[in-house]
């Protein structure tokens, strides 16, 4: 199979549907940089993308004093004057060389290379090059700013600014870093058809894509491209494609491939089976492993201890410790064999929990001399700790401190985790603090640790105390631990300390040295973006009737204009900074409208919202109020959402019984029934008095599969009924169908008599009921009901017959259902009997000829011939495959 048939056939596959990359090593996925540069020292010159040099190319003329220059104006902060209006200023003249260089020393500044970018094509004269849009490009895919590369290359094409190779070099990343590998084949062709021959950095590229998507067979197409045009992979690239074949099954390959490296590649034998044998284990295919070490014997190829590890490695990972001990037997015989094959036997036999057998071992090992290791002890430690044996993982801890063996962070906390069990908090500090005394580092890992264990004892004072000295430790990812922290407590409902902790929170986000720490990371983009979690806004529809519809009092045109600028970017900088030149006056009406519009981009709407608030001669309403608390409920936001209702509370803004009504939803859709409750009795306690709508969205969520809680769904339905709110269908037809099915068969029939007193019918009250019972298989419950209705009776048949019949049809009992069909067919009901038809022979169930002539004649009466020839049409089909069949 060749390349061009591999990419349309996978292309056809991927163009509609986005193929999910699982990237199992992340050290695998390289910036563009790297991927044109895979081997810097050969091709620096040629390849580099972000190469920032001080001099231009012109050799003669030294740019580095401007293009300093324009960086400290571009990078400047809290400025009374724009960026644009320093730049007009300074009066400089800006060739391709300069734009370039400012823009590669703004790679960690992405919204600001993008504004530089935007102002300089203003300038007279002045038009973008391939190489200026080439750096611009790279930083919108390193910033993960998707949307903004397809803008840049429609800008390129529209300007008739032609692509070069690290343009597609650079397209075909885009692709990858956003899961969509079919659009990075199909870029890959183009590139092709636009007469530029791929180098080796975009077919290395591609293999490397291919393989973490698992797309081996494609892969290996390329890689054979390669290999016949006389391009070489790298030493990581090599392993990554021969984990990928493996994984895939493909052993043929893995051997072509490892062949290769040996003959064409120049790489030693001694480095190239390793890898065979490791990709093997990993994949836990121990029958070709040990075909392999076999082969290597009989070719007398010499085997390093090292082999012998990896293969002890994975037949443990394999369960097969009896096998693992012979090859360390047959490991003695040749050479002496460390405390670490040990630790990976000790480790086989507690991921089957044979602990009694990790200890022997663990003993021996020690008898006879050898030293185990740090993760060995660590590993003993935690399983002891989970099976409540304190003392003897205390003992542990204390031998290793006896011995000498090296701790490190992992085998600290544990300890502490350990302690913090037994509510020994005084002695977890002592062991914490030697992490700092020793020199380890601690970790954004172990605070977490530590303070959810801390919270599993319900020690709030000591939580803080934990959160004070991760502050001080300028740890400079530790927001998500405040959030959890946060989120655990907004749980338990302690409403002054969640103050408490978001006040800390706050103080640690606008803590100098984090930010500057922050700034510094290459990987972080906290620049980009404000501390919205944008990263859970999900697109979905907004409730709106939830939210009063406010008498019109805006323009259309203005609605769009706002509308548009929120959705066409991401980088909230770059929308605030189009907002502020509107000259429109906003209303709430006005804003509660572009919040309903905007509801699937989240993010950019509850900025707007926080923005358009502090605007001069504006002031939020209830209704704005309530559609931004929707909108940070369903992106799962609660943090935010539940500030937006204080905030309310604090600017003394009505509270509505549609507020409350909102929080209920949101924390009830996704589970959360616990703190719906509670919302919902807080509300009562308000004075505010719940809604239809209330009641029918706390008892769906307590009806849920996910929280449910059907004695609380009993009471409040109840309830909703004393106070003469009406429910509507969908509720009804949830609340009876979690009755039954959880075989509360009483309250479902006292439910159906409180229906009536409040105006449902006698039939329709049953057939909701009946329908129900249908559902969840009650067939004897749903049959006994029908002869208590009465003179009514022929009605309720006309509303449950299609219930019945399907589950007659489940039962087995074709003649009962069959008998119901004909039923259906004399109170008019044929249409619904010929959909039970074609379930029946979809079912591979063979309707008699009496039931179809039954059908049929129904139609014809009803006036309905269409549907009675097609009912002639299925009698046909069935008796023709019946003839064919004999």
């Amino acid at each position: 199979m060749g390349i061009n048939s591999s990419v349309s056939s996978l292309s056809k596959e991927t163009h509609l549907r986005d193929v999910e990359i699982k990237e199992e090593n992340p050290a695998c996925v390289q910036r563009v940089c790297e991927n044109a540069i895979d081997n810097g020292e050969r091709e620096k010159a040629n390849t580099s993308i972000l190469v920032d040099t001080e001099l231009g190319n012109s050799g003669e003329i030294d740019v580095s004093p401007i293009v300093h220059k324009v960086t400290e104006i571009v990078r400047a902060e809290n400025c009374a004057a724009s960026m644009e209006e320093r730049l007009e200023k300074v009066g400089l003249e800006f060739d391709a060389e300069i734009v370039e260089k400012v823009l590669k020393r703004c790679f960690k500044v992405p919204h600001l290379a993008l504004r530089f970018f935007n102002w300089v094509k203003l300038v007279n004269g002045f038009c973008h090059t391939t190489e200026i849009y080439n750096t611009m490009l790279y930083i919108a895919v390193e910033a993960k700013e998707f949307v903004l590369v397809e803008e840049l290359v429609e800008e390129m094409e529209k300007n008739s600014c032609g692509k070069d190779i690290k343009t597609w070099t650079i397209l075909i990343s885009n692709y990858g870093k956003a899961n969509l590998i079919g659009k990075a084949l199909l870029i890959f062709e183009k590139m092709r058809k636009s007469g530029f021959e791929p180098d080796e950095a975009a077919y290395k590229l591609m293999v490397r894509l291919l393989c973490i998507a698992r797309k081996a067979e494609i892969a290996m197409e390329f890689y054979k491209e390669m290999v016949h045009k006389h391009m070489g992979l790298d030493m990581n690239l090599y392993k990554l494609l021969l984990n990928s074949l493996v994984v895939s099954g493909d052993i043929a390959s893995v051997h072509l491939v490892a062949d290769d490296m040996i003959q064409i590649s120049q790489i030693p034998e001694h480095n190239v089976y390793p890898c065979m044998l490791k990709s093997f284990c990993i994949a836990g295919r121990i029958r070709e492993a040990l075909e392999l070490i076999r082969d290597l014997k009989n070719r007398n190829v010499t085997l390093d201890p090292q082999n012998f590890e990896t293969l002890v490695k994975g037949l443990c990972r394999a369960d097969r410790i009896t096998d693992a001990l012979e090859i360390v037997d047959i490991m003695k015989k040749k050479t002496a064999v460390d405390e670490k094959v040990y630790g990976i036997i000790i480790n086989g036999y507690l991921r089957r929990n044979d602990i009694s057998k990790a200890f022997d071992l663990f003993q021996s090992i020690k008898e006879s001399g050898h030293l185990p290791t740090t993760s060995t002890y660590t590993e003993l430690m935690q399983h002891l700790f989970r099976m409540n044996e304190y003392q003897k993982a205390s003992e542990l801890y204390d031998e290793m401190l006896e011995k000498g063996v090296q701790l490190d962070s992992v085998a600290i906390t544990a300890m502490v985790a350990g302690l913090v069990c037994q509510n020994r908090t005084s002695e977890a500090w002592e062991v914490f603090n030697t992490m700092e005394e020793k020199g380890i580092r601690v970790t954004p890992k172990s605070y977490s640790i530590f303070i959810k264990e801390l919270c599993k004892i319900s020690r709030m004072d000591e939580i803080l105390k934990v959160l004070n000295k991760m502050q001080a430790s300028k740890i400079t990812n530790g927001d998500s631990i405040f959030n959890w922290v946060i989120s655990h407590l907004e749980k338990k409902g302690e409403t002054e300390m969640v103050e408490k902790v978001k006040q800390m929170q706050r103080a640690y986000k606008l803590y100098p040295q984090a930010c500057e720490a922050s700034r510094n990371d290459l990987s972080s983009r906290q620049e980009l973006n404000m501390e919205l979690n944008s990263n859970q806004i999900e697109p979905e529809r907004v409730d709106s009737h939830l939210v009063e519809s406010l008498s019109k009092s805006y323009n259309d045109k203005d609605l769009k204009e706002i509308c548009g600028i929120l959705s066409w970017s991401k980088d909230w900088c770059l929308i605030k900074e189009a907002l502020e030149k509107c000259t429109i006056q906003f209303t709430p009406e006005l804003v509660v409208e572009i919040l309903r519009n905007c509801s699937l981009h989240g993010h950019s709407a509850l900025h707007f919202f926080s923005w358009v608030g502090q605007q001069a001669g504006y002031s939020h309403s209830t209704e704005t109020y309530n559609m931004a608390i929707k909108i940070s409920g369903h992106a799962k936001d609660f943090k935010h959402m539940r500030s937006l209702f204080f905030e309310m509370r604090r600017r003394r803004c009505l509270i509505t019984s549609d507020t409350w009504t909102i929080v209920i939803m949101q924390y009830g859709r996704t589970g959360l029934t616990e703190i719906a409750l509670r919302n919902f009795r807080e509300m009562k306690a308000n004075d505010c008095k719940p809604t239809a709508s209330t009641y029918k969205y706390l008892i769906l969520s307590l009806c849920g599969r996910k929280g449910r809680k059907v004695d609380e769904a009993i009471e409040i339905f109840q309830e909703m009924i004393r106070v003469r709110c009406i429910p509507d269908k969908e509720l009804v037809e949830t609340y009876l169908a979690c009755l039954c099915e959880v075989g509360k068969l009483l309250d479902a029939r006292r439910c159906t008599e409180s229906l009536r007193k409040i105006g449902f019918t006698i039939p329709l009250s049953y057939s909701l009921y009946i329908r129900a019972l249908c559902r969840v298989g009650r067939l004897e419950e749903a049959l006994a009901s029908l002869d208590e209705v009465g003179p009514e009776r022929s009605i309720l048949d006309q509303y449950i017959y299609g219930s019945l019949v399907h589950g007659l049809l489940k039962r087995g009992c074709l003649e009962e259902a069959l008998a119901k069909v004909e039923g259906m067919k004399q109170v008019g009901k044929s249409e619904e009997a010929l959909k039970l038809i074609s379930e029946m022979l979809d079912s591979g169930i063979a309707p008699s000829t009496v039931n179809f002539r039954t059908v049929f004649h129904g139609l014809n009466r009803e006036g309905k011939q269409n549907l009675a020839h097609t009912v002639l049409q299925k009698k046909l089909a069935l008796a023709s495959r019946r003839k064919f069949s004999t």
